[in-house]
């Protein structure tokens, strides 16, 4: 095993480690946070069925920013659905057979990085653009943006510009699955896009980008409108109740 493939193998057993690690503790975190008061978002729901149609609608459609602004719900859903096709393409990596919808994704997910990093660019001209965003605009959301976006056209260059040995990357991924280790092919713009990852993989359970689970456990969001119907009691206080 070369130095280059110990290196990269061993900064994607890191990367996962952290990975999982942090975001499991972020999510047993939210689970526990009291929500000692019935604070949905008007107009709510009153019924569960109705919250679970809400978040449904929330974590596919974002409802909520459609509704308060419309140009970056345009950048915002082109940024997550590009990235959604671009990660199921990725799977074909870990798979061998593929299952069909990585198959039939294939050449979507090749072309909707092109949305991903136009939505990118709008939502980061957005932070320059607009005066109040800008003010409140901190370095990490420029970094961040900034290594989504370096993520996206380091992953563009790899299929478009210089075209990385499909098989020998493959070979790479389901060897760090099945400890079974081959060599990471060699090309500057694969192994950017590979730093980059796991860079993005590190610091994911400490940014903002935490959102993605997040917004299951958002007391704006994840309740009923019916505290005339049920009392509301945080499960902490229920358990103080009865000592």
């Amino acid at each position: 095993m070369t130095s280059l493939t110990l290196f990269y193998t061993g900064l994607y057993y890191f990367a996962a480690i952290v990975l999982i690690a942090g975001v499991a503790y972020r999510i047993a975190e939210y689970s526990g946070t009291p929500a000692p008061l019935k604070i949905p978002t008007t107009p709510a729901p009153t019924t569960h069925a109705g919250v679970l149609l809400r978040m449904a609608r929330e974590v596919v459609l974002f409802e909520s920013l459609f509704k308060s602004n419309k140009w970056i719900w345009v950048f915002g859903w082109m940024f997550h659905i590009g990235l959604a096709l671009v990660l199921l393409r990725h799977v074909r990596y870990f798979q061998e057979p593929l299952w069909f919808v990585v198959e039939f994704i294939q050449p979507y997910g090749k072309y909707a990085s092109f949305a991903m990093v136009a939505g990118l660019l709008g939502l980061w001209a957005r932070r320059f653009l607009v005066d109040r965003v800008r003010y409140i605009s901190t370095p990490s959301d420029h970094l961040m943006l900034a290594l989504l976006l370096g993520i996206g056209v380091s992953g563009m260059m790899t299929t478009f510009v210089s075209h990385t040995d499909i098989v020998a990357l493959k070979a790479f991924a389901l060897g760090l699955v099945t400890f079974d280790w081959h060599p990471v092919p060699s090309d500057g713009p694969l192994l950017v896009h590979l730093t980059l990852v796991a860079l993005l993989m590190i610091i994911f359970p400490v940014s903002k980008l935490l959102h993605a689970p997040g917004i299951f456990f958002s007391p704006t969001r994840n309740q009923a409108d019916n505290p005339r119907e049920t009392r509301h009691i945080a499960p902490w206080a229920a358990a103080a109740e009865r000592k």
